[in-house]
């Protein structure tokens, strides 16, 4: 994005002299293609989810069917390579990959360290949102406080004051950065008193230490303190944060957001369609299904009696959880990254090992079944196993963990939504009886 050597610590600062020229291009280059076709629409994609239709712009990343997810142009193990890493650990940090999304460059550590400062200074929440989470039965599921908290927070929006005063609509922008950030530093927050009431007996949060960065503090929190477990979270929180803006989280914090909802609303929004089970929860199925599988056959199988259970489990009618993907044609680099970190630590517990073995026998069973357009891992087929080997058991939990990663590509693109000035999103829908008589179907 642009030539300049953007060196400023304040990521604001360097976001403002950014949008302008993003502003700039995008203005012209409608000036001069917005009337051009860019694809065709099927009857099957409007009944079949709208997969494939072309439909949204998102600047923070994009998924190659064929290559994985990139984000702002770096493959994965670019962004291991290049993206700065936690003093003393091996995994970046998110708040070098937020950087990233947010302004298109690879940041310094010193801008690294700066955010990490920036958001341990925000991480404090509203006394209400403690009370109210405090107050939760311990019945109602983690994702569902996560949300309401979430909701409860909007108290506190700059988006929604500034509105109220009747802003410029090109400082919008401002305010939902300013949104935007305050949340991201908060989720670790809400997020670790959810598990502590849950399951450590509602004892309270740590203090949140200004000298460590986000994940580093979300882990003190939780109440873990391992090295290569919170070096786990970085990566995990890395991995989980964006995927274009097509999935469900991503695309309903976009649509909710084009309503001029504040960011916390928004994100809201996105995190009860990451609760349902064709999006956040399946890492936690693929769990239970392991869980099944080794009560079914026991502790070491071979690969014929692996084989065999799979067969069963499809002919069955059910699927293989953390195999395909809707977009995908390949190995998910995530489940690759995941598995690099196990077998660097963990390269002999029972679960990655069977998870291994997973991963050499059910593509060729799906190929020959004949039915998935990608036989291949995806990232849930891996993030459990790893959450399980350092302790933190409660499945329940691990999509609250997602949504404090989401938070990081969503409320990047939210904030480009305003800079841009994207408007109300509302496409054109039909009824069967409208389609046939388009097609002159009787």
């Amino acid at each position: 994005m642009g030539t300049h050597n953007y060196t400023s610590c304040n990521l604001r600062d360097v976001l403002e002299q950014k949008i302008p020229e993003k502003q700039e291009e995008v203005k012209n280059f409608r000036k001069q293609y917005g009337s051009h076709v860019v694809g065709e629409v099927q009857i099957d994609m409007m009944y079949g989810g709208m997969r494939g239709i072309k439909g949204l712009v998102t600047e923070t990343s994009v998924l190659d069917p064929d290559e994985g997810i990139r984000f702002r142009g770096y493959t994965i193990p670019e962004c291991q390579e290049r993206l700065p890493k936690a003093p003393g650990g091996d995994e970046i940090i998110p708040e070098g990959l937020f950087w990233l999304l947010l302004t298109g460059d690879i940041p310094t550590d010193d801008q690294v360290r700066a955010l990490s400062k920036d958001w341990a200074d925000r991480a404090a929440i509203p006394s209400h949102v403690s009370q109210m989470l405090n107050n939760f039965p311990t019945t109602l599921h983690p994702m569902s406080q996560f949300s309401a908290a979430i909701i409860a927070m909007n108290s506190e929006s700059k988006f929604v004051e500034a509105y109220a005063k009747g802003v410029h609509k090109s400082t919008y922008w401002e305010y939902a950065y300013e949104d935007a950030m305050n949340l991201i530093a908060k989720l670790p927050t809400v997020a670790a008193i959810i598990y502590r009431n849950l399951y450590r007996e509602g004892t309270a949060v740590c203090p949140i230490n200004t000298e460590l960065d986000w994940s580093a503090n979300f882990c003190a929190m939780l109440g873990y303190d391992d090295k290569v477990f919170i070096d786990l979270i970085r990566l995990y929180l890395v991995l989980h944060s964006d995927h274009e803006g097509g999935n469900v989280s991503a695309h309903a914090t976009h649509l909710i957001g084009s309503a001029l909802s504040d960011p916390y609303l928004s994100f809201a929004g996105g995190m009860n369609g990451l609760a349902g089970p064709l999006h956040g929860l399946a890492n936690q199925e693929v769990l239970l299904w392991l869980t099944r599988l080794r009560e079914s056959l026991g502790g070491e199988v071979s690969d014929e009696q692996l084989t065999k259970f799979i067969w069963e489990t499809l002919q069955s009618g059910q699927v293989v959880p953390g195999y395909g993907h809707a977009v995908l044609r390949k190995t998910d680099p995530r489940y690759f990254a995941q598995r690099e970190f196990a077998l660097k630590h963990l390269p002999d517990d029972p679960l990655f090992k069977l998870t291994s073995q997973l991963y050499k026998v059910v593509p060729d069973i799906l190929l020959e079944q004949g039915k998935a357009k990608n036989p291949w891992p995806n990232v849930d087929a891996h993030s459990g196993v790893l959450l399980q080997y350092y302790g933190l058991t409660e499945m329940n939990y691990y999509t609250v963990m997602f949504g404090v990663s989401r938070a990081l590509g969503t409320m990047a693109s939210l904030i480009w939504d305003r800079a841009l000035g994207l408007p109300l999103e509302r496409p054109k829908s039909m009824s069967t009886e409208g389609l046939k008589k388009l097609m002159g179907a009787s």
